[in-house]
């Protein structure tokens, strides 16, 4: 079994009261794979797939989970919305950084997508040897999420398309600061980015083959001009924060990392040191379509457990013990997935409004939806290194071997290309309980740090303590049953 890898402004701080073979030449990506997907092919296996069937007695976990983040709430309504404050506003210097690397640092990774992209076309089919699947999947999607979270937006300084964007404009005779040709309507929101994502978990999840490296290099070489034509049309920065999805999904992971970049005069930045989520104590709402996207990060990784789960095979009359593959299931996937991510936006959005009423607030349901989803982000990310922490492990490895020999040559070039890969990592009964222990402390700890963002959020929102308080508890009753559910989706048996 392989392992796959417009809102009323509220100011930061400030209570507001109111196949594995190749294409056909000429064929197109989209083309390609829409002839794909009606096809009998075999699917390769994927980052969410476990390599054992969990015998714990997991009950005593479900139980547990959900009553310790029932408790913390229980703590923190002992707490006033100032004790938090004064916790996430404390700061430690650690340096500065000139911002002059952000271009050469944007060059260079450009230069290593292009080098991963030609291993796409040239490299190994295999791919668990071709570093192309398993630098996008494991690597960046898995642990570069996963660094963002800890370590802020370390994406801003290896983005891509800002060193190529730089040189083009150059090259017409345009700065940096110059207004772009085009400007993004702001109606239009985050929704190309969101729309961008869906697509992006659709392939990844659904269809058949997302990291046969032939297609995946056309995917990623295509997306990438695609991205810079947007770039050079609405500017760097309007088009990262509002149209490239990788860009607005790192930028708002990254609220949740402990260093914190702030501008500090000639060309520099100053890096201060702070507790994890402090970031999220002094961002604006989300417009709806930020919402939207946040909720469809959480809501994409979550289905992708579920949709192997006994029961929701067995619920779309398949046997779990036959599994038919992916491209079997690509239609029924594709209306879950889509299914998925709305009932959670909607369950999100009645809790939030349902605490509204209960705080006896009068502003719109939105602004308060916009600035509370800020409390999904430690959930995401939880759920993100549970489900994915044996891809990491095991494909990680496989990682590092692939890029030292990237075009199946004969090279080594990290000093890794003969490295023994130590799959026994996430098999045997004590790697399941060790990786058990992992995922569910960390499933229990990003809900207890949501409820604990969430407190702070809403004395935001409301000045009595009493109101605040009452505005919180749907959304904390939505957070205990997402535990259970997390804790639930790691425990069952699952196919395929």
């Amino acid at each position: 079994m392989r392992l796959k890898p417009g809102v009323t402004p509220l100011s930061a701080g400030q209570p507001l009261h109111d196949s594995r073979s190749r294409l056909l030449p000429g064929w197109t990506p989209a083309l390609a794979a829409a002839a794909l997907s009606i096809l009998p092919t075999e699917a390769l296996a994927h980052a969410s797939d476990r390599g054992h069937v969990l015998l714990l007695p997991t009950g005593y976990y479900l139980l547990g989970g959900g009553l310790a983040v029932a408790a913390s709430f229980a703590v923190l309504m002992r707490l006033r919305g100032d004790a938090l404050d004064r916790l996430y506003s404390a700061r430690l210097s650690i340096g500065s950084i000139g911002d002059g690397w952000r271009l050469p640092a944007s060059l260079l990774s450009f230069g290593f997508l292009a080098i991963l992209v030609a291993a796409g076309f040239w490299g190994s089919r295999d791919p668990l040897s071709n570093p192309l699947p398993l630098t996008i999947w494991t690597l960046v999607w898995v642990g570069l999420t996963l660094a963002q979270g800890l370590f802020g937006n370390l994406w801003a300084w290896i983005d891509p398309w800002y060193g190529p964007w730089r040189a083009l404009n150059a090259l017409r005779g345009r700065k940096t600061d110059d207004a772009p040709p085009l400007e993004l309507p702001a109606w239009l929101g985050m929704w190309p980015a969101l729309l961008l994502f869906f697509a992006f978990a659709w392939f990844e999840l659904i269809y058949p083959a997302p990291d046969d490296p032939a297609i995946l290099a056309r995917i990623v070489g295509l997306y990438w001009l695609l991205t810079l034509a947007a770039m050079l049309a609405f500017g760097h920065g309007q088009w990262s924060r509002r149209g490239e999805f990788l860009s607005v999904f790192f930028g708002l992971v990254a609220r949740f990392g402990m260093v914190e970049k702030l501008p500090a005069g000639g060309g520099k930045s100053r890096l201060n040191l702070c507790l994890p989520g402090a970031k999220l104590a002094t961002t604006m709402p989300l417009p709806p379509s930020g919402m939207l996207f946040l909720l469809a990060a959480l809501g994409s990784v979550s289905f992708d457990g579920f949709s192997k789960t006994f029961f929701w095979l067995g619920a779309n009359g398949v046997n779990p013990l036959e599994f038919p593959g992916r491209t079997a299931l690509a239609g029924i996937n594709t209306a879950g997935l889509l299914g998925a991510c709305m009932a959670l936006a909607t369950l999100f959005f009645l809790c939030v409004q349902a605490g509204e009423a209960a705080a006896g607030g009068r502003r719109r349901p939105g602004i308060a939806a916009g600035l509370l989803v800020w409390s999904i982000v430690p959930i995401a990310l939880a759920y993100h290194l549970a489900h994915y922490l044996t891809a990491l492990l095991v494909n990680g490895q496989y990682a590092m071997v692939a890029l030292s020999d990237p075009f199946a040559l004969g090279w080594n070039l990290l000093g890794t290309a003969y490295m023994q890969v130590g799959a026994g990592v996430a098999m045997g009964s004590q790697a399941a309980w060790t990786i058990w222990n992992i995922q569910a402390a960390a499933i229990v700890g990003g809900h207890v740090i949501a409820v604990l963002t969430a407190h702070q959020l809403a004395f935001r929102l409301h000045k009595a303590p009493r109101a605040a308080l009452a505005s919180q508890l749907p959304l904390t009753l939505l957070m205990i049953a997402y535990t259970v559910l997390g804790l639930w989706l790691l425990s069952t048996p699952t196919a395929g």
